[in-house]
Protein backbone atom coordinates (compact mmCIF):
# COMPACT_ATOMS: atom_id res chain seq x y z
CA UNK A 1 0.00 0.00 0.00
CA UNK A 2 2.98 2.01 1.07
CA UNK A 3 4.28 2.08 -2.85
CA UNK A 4 1.14 2.63 -4.15
CA UNK A 5 0.66 5.54 -2.21
CA UNK A 6 4.16 6.96 -2.82
CA UNK A 7 3.85 6.19 -6.71
CA UNK A 8 0.65 8.09 -6.65
CA UNK A 9 2.40 11.48 -4.75
CA UNK A 10 5.18 10.89 -7.23
CA UNK A 11 3.32 10.83 -10.52
CA UNK A 12 0.99 13.49 -9.24
CA UNK A 13 3.58 16.11 -8.29
CA UNK A 14 5.17 15.46 -11.51
CA UNK A 15 1.87 16.29 -13.04
CA UNK A 16 1.30 19.25 -10.96
CA UNK A 17 4.97 20.68 -12.03
CA UNK A 18 4.04 20.12 -15.71
CA UNK A 19 0.75 22.12 -15.52
CA UNK A 20 2.50 24.62 -13.76
CA UNK A 21 5.22 24.65 -16.32
CA UNK A 22 2.42 24.56 -19.34
CA UNK A 23 0.79 27.59 -17.35
CA UNK A 24 4.31 29.89 -17.26
CA UNK A 25 4.35 29.39 -21.04
CA UNK A 26 0.63 30.24 -21.77
CA UNK A 27 0.65 33.38 -19.40
CA UNK A 28 3.74 34.57 -21.28
CA UNK A 29 2.19 33.90 -24.86
CA UNK A 30 -0.78 35.35 -23.56
CA UNK A 31 1.51 38.77 -22.28
CA UNK A 32 2.57 38.41 -25.40
CA UNK A 33 -0.20 38.81 -27.82
CA UNK A 34 -1.28 41.13 -25.45
CA UNK A 35 1.48 43.47 -26.51
CA UNK A 36 0.92 42.87 -29.77
CA UNK A 37 -2.40 43.97 -29.70
CA UNK A 38 -1.71 47.23 -27.45
CA UNK A 39 0.85 48.13 -30.54
CA UNK A 40 -2.01 47.44 -32.53
CA UNK A 41 -4.42 49.98 -31.04
CA UNK A 42 -1.80 52.81 -30.44
CA UNK A 43 -1.05 52.17 -34.50
CA UNK A 44 -5.19 52.92 -34.91
CA UNK A 45 -4.86 55.66 -32.55
CA UNK A 46 -2.02 57.51 -34.94
CA UNK A 47 -3.91 57.11 -37.92
CA UNK A 48 -7.52 58.44 -36.25
CA UNK A 49 -5.68 61.42 -35.91
CA UNK A 50 -4.82 61.59 -39.48
CA UNK A 51 -8.59 60.67 -41.00
CA UNK A 52 -10.05 63.00 -38.20
CA UNK A 53 -11.50 65.80 -40.72
CA UNK A 54 -11.26 68.57 -37.94
CA UNK A 55 -7.54 68.62 -39.35
CA UNK A 56 -8.12 68.98 -43.39
CA UNK A 57 -8.01 71.92 -45.07
CA UNK A 58 -10.56 72.17 -47.84
CA UNK A 59 -9.77 75.31 -48.91
CA UNK A 60 -7.80 74.19 -51.85
CA UNK A 61 -10.28 71.99 -52.70
CA UNK A 62 -13.44 73.92 -52.91
CA UNK A 63 -15.15 74.91 -56.25
CA UNK A 64 -15.85 78.09 -57.40
CA UNK A 65 -19.43 78.82 -58.48
CA UNK A 66 -19.13 80.93 -61.41
CA UNK A 67 -17.10 78.17 -63.20
CA UNK A 68 -19.67 75.66 -62.63
CA UNK A 69 -22.27 77.87 -64.84
CA UNK A 70 -20.31 76.80 -68.01
CA UNK A 71 -21.44 73.59 -67.40
CA UNK A 72 -24.52 72.52 -69.54
CA UNK A 73 -27.51 70.83 -67.80
CA UNK A 74 -27.37 67.00 -68.11
CA UNK A 75 -31.04 66.10 -68.99
CA UNK A 76 -32.14 62.68 -68.88
CA UNK A 77 -35.90 61.92 -70.21
CA UNK A 78 -35.34 57.77 -70.03
CA UNK A 79 -34.80 57.64 -66.95
CA UNK A 80 -37.40 54.85 -65.15
CA UNK A 81 -36.60 52.94 -62.09
CA UNK A 82 -39.31 49.85 -62.67
CA UNK A 83 -37.17 48.87 -64.87
CA UNK A 84 -34.51 48.39 -62.29
CA UNK A 85 -36.15 46.30 -60.04
CA UNK A 86 -37.52 43.61 -62.05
Amino acid sequence: MKYILTLVFIFSSILFASNSANNKAQKQRIEKQVQIEIEKEKKHAQEQVFHNSDTYDFKGSEVNPESLKSLPDIVDDDFNMDSVYD
